[in-house]
């Protein structure tokens, strides 16, 4: 879905469209860097200790963890003020910061100036207050996060590191897990925003198989590097992963062990959306986060309940899996039939990117007609779109507690409307 250091959907595009709904099942997207230097360190960070930091409150199986897209700040013109006002931030109990990139076997800045070099002035920032420019202040969405986290002390942020288009990276760090995990907790714990992340999100995509590249380092590596991930943020931080969600027969969840690697982290982000899309041009026209499997469904195994039935049946505890929910629509043009399984000529148009839309837009733009395998889908002229809404959301809120999932997480944030209507729908 992305830019180099502003958004470039056109990039995400080009990408999407010479890939098969197999290596995009559980897809997730990720940012390109920005070359910037590094500032100096500031003391008030510093001096934060890590011992301050509290675990969260809220029940360990609702929790509801929320994407931030660093890149969404340019075209979007979605803030970090954006999560207080539209009072998602009083349902979230975790953040996940996207992305950090993760090149040369190293975790990297993504976008400098988004990170902690952008100014908020006072009618931008969280607190009403604008960052100054003093030598050292922290500024950008760091800065605006840790204030947002002052008004919700309960609150938790991870910062989350590869995404769809930074993962080529990971096949680098598996050479040596040890140094990459030292290179993530230097950055994750730099003095100048120690006090902003409660942890890391890993997000391979995907080792063992092909994602935007493919990766080759063996069934052992993605454990190896949990592993060494978890033993160098130790058990004050939060460790945590996306993961792939594709359970078809000898598919992604079979080429690493995920089931070895759970003991490492506090839970698994399974992404049970991106199951389809225009990426296939001529359809067949299929939900892109199916809850469950039905008659005509393009691929066995691509289905939120298949993913998790799998994952369960490796032994992961169902505590340790969260509920994937897309703030978002895929869609096709060129459709002439209502239900699922028609053919399309191509992607639907997108406002940053063609086969793509917001829920926020979709909503009013192409308001649902039907609902199959526990999600929607609207025809309206040649489009045919998929999305969850409230309702369908609903459902799936239904099916988390039914499995005893340990919460529910989103891409992201800024697909919802101004006043929050899907992140309310969580429960």
């Amino acid at each position: 879905m992305l830019r180099p250091g502003r958004l470039s959907a056109a990039l995400a595009a080009i990408c999407t469209a010479v890939l098969t709904a197999t290596l995009l099942a559980g897809s997730a997207a990720a940012g390109e860097p920005r070359s910037a230097d590094i500032p100096q360190a500031t003391s008030k960070a510093a001096a934060t200790s890590k011992a301050a930091k509290t675990p969260t409150t809220k029940a360990a199986g609702n929790k509801v963890v929320g994407y931030f897209t660093e890149w969404g700040i340019y075209q979007r013109n979605y803030h970090v003020k954006n999560v207080e006002t539209s009072g998602s931030a009083a349902k979230l109990t975790h953040i996940n910061y996207a992305f950090g990139n993760v090149t040369g076997g190293k975790c990297a800045i993504g976008d400098s100036y988004a990170d902690y070099d952008k100014a908020y002035d006072a009618a931008s920032s969280v607190d009403g207050q604008a960052d100054t420019w003093d030598a050292g202040a922290l500024r950008g969405n760091f800065n605006q996060l840790r204030k947002l986290k002052k008004l919700h002390p309960g609150l938790k942020v991870l910062w989350s590191f590869g995404g769809w288009t930074w993962s080529s990276g990971f096949t680098e760090a598996a050479k040596n897990p040890a140094a990459f995990a030292q290179s993530c907790y230097d950055l994750v714990e730099d003095p100048r925003w120690a006090d902003v992340f409660d942890g890391i999100d890993i997000d391979w995509e995907y080792p063992n198989a092909c994602g935007l590249s493919c990766d080759t380092s063996g069934k052992d590596a993605f454990k190896n590097l949990m592993s060494a991930v978890r033993a160098k943020f130790g058990s004050s931080n939060l460790v945590t992963a996306a993961i792939t969600a594709d359970a078809s027969s000898g598919g992604k969840i079979e080429a690493a062990d995920y089931a070895g690697a759970a003991s490492y982290v506090d839970w698994y982000n399974p992404m049970t959306y991106d199951f389809f899309g225009a990426w296939a041009a001529q359809g067949p026209t299929a939900p892109h986060s199916p809850l469950n499997s039905y008659n005509g469904i393009p691929q066995q195994g691509f289905n939120t309940d298949a993913a998790i039935s799998k994952l369960k049946g490796l032994g992961i505890p169902a505590s340790k899996l969260l509920l994937g929910i897309g703030f978002y629509g895929r869609g096709w043009s060129g459709v002439t039939q209502d239900a699922p399984g028609g053919t399309a000529t191509g992607a639907a148009p997108g406002t940053y990117e063609a086969g793509i839309e917001d829920y926020k837009v979709l909503k009013g733009s192409c308001p649902a007609t039907g609902t199959v395998a526990g999600t929607a889908y609207a025809h309206c002229g040649n489009q045919w779109w998929s999305y969850d809404t409230p309702a369908t959301i609903a459902g799936k809120m239904n099916y988390k507690q039914q499995q005893g999932l340990g919460g529910t997480f989103f891409w992201e944030l800024s697909g919802d409307t101004a006043n929050g209507e899907l992140i309310k729908s969580i429960s």
